[in-house]
């Protein structure tokens, strides 16, 4: 349940910073990356981790490439959400590190 909210979180967030034009004074990208610094945390096993790490890049990729664009009308609006999207998918990517990080210390 808490993962169910902790994305749906994320996906309002990314709508309201990527189709609003308010000026959020970094608020918006910082509950962004925390959380999903929490969703890695509570939602990804950091031993076998693949498949969230290959969908952070395959996400990240798209954002980059811009590949929505494509679409007349609402192509920059999908881009701009999910360029927010992969903003959150990275910051799991650094909690996937450090919980790795320390089960190989321990």
């Amino acid at each position: 349940m808490a993962t169910r909210i902790i994305v749906g979180l994320i996906v309002l967030i990314a709508l309201v910073q990527a189709l609003a034009s308010v000026d959020s004074k970094g608020i918006l990208p910082l509950a962004l990356v925390v959380l999903g610094l929490i969703y890695a945390a509570v939602a990804v096993d950091a031993e076998d981790a693949t498949g969230y790490l290959a969908v952070a890049i395959a996400v990240g990729a798209a954002a980059q490439a811009d590949v929505l664009n494509g679409i007349l009308g609402i192509g920059s609006y999908l881009d701009a959400i999910v360029d927010q999207i992969s903003t959150a998918l990275y910051a799991g990517v650094v909690t996937v590190l450090v919980q790795r990080t320390i089960n190989r210390l321990k």
